[in-house]
């Protein structure tokens, strides 16, 4: 029951473009899949080609660190593209990367590495 609610928020349209388009979601697989496929469905591949890596990683070293590092890698990447602003400033920092004015360039590196920073502390609990 609460799994078919929180499956209906995530799915639900936001009235403010700025609210966030789903809930955060736990650093599982099925929680992280599920936002993935809702906030960047077009990344689903990547996600599933990582999530690939991440296990034979983890089965050539022995270790769960591996996958633990994917689980963080997509709640960043979820945590960002799941609010629209903050995601239309990340992609538009990656885009004036390679401007020709390194004013501009500087200053796209800057916003961009803010941005991932702050949804790395999110992600990591605050």
């Amino acid at each position: 029951m609460l799994d078919e609610r929180k499956e209906r928020l995530m799915s639900m349209p936001h009235e403010n473009g700025d609210a966030p388009l789903v809930p955060r979601p736990e650093l599982t697989l099925p929680a992280l899949r599920q936002a993935v496929a809702a906030v960047a469905p077009s990344r689903l591949p990547e996600f599933f080609e990582d999530l690939q890596k991440a296990f034979v990683r983890a089965g050539d070293e022995d270790s769960v660190v591996p996958i633990r590092m994917f689980y963080r890698q997509w709640g960043v990447v979820v945590e960002i593209e799941r609010q629209p602003e903050i995601a239309r400033r990340l992609h538009a920092a990656e885009q004036a990367v390679d401007d020709p004015d390194p004013a501009v360039r500087e200053r796209a590196i800057r916003d961009a590495a803010e941005i991932v920073r702050a949804a790395h502390r999110e992600v990591a609990g605050g």
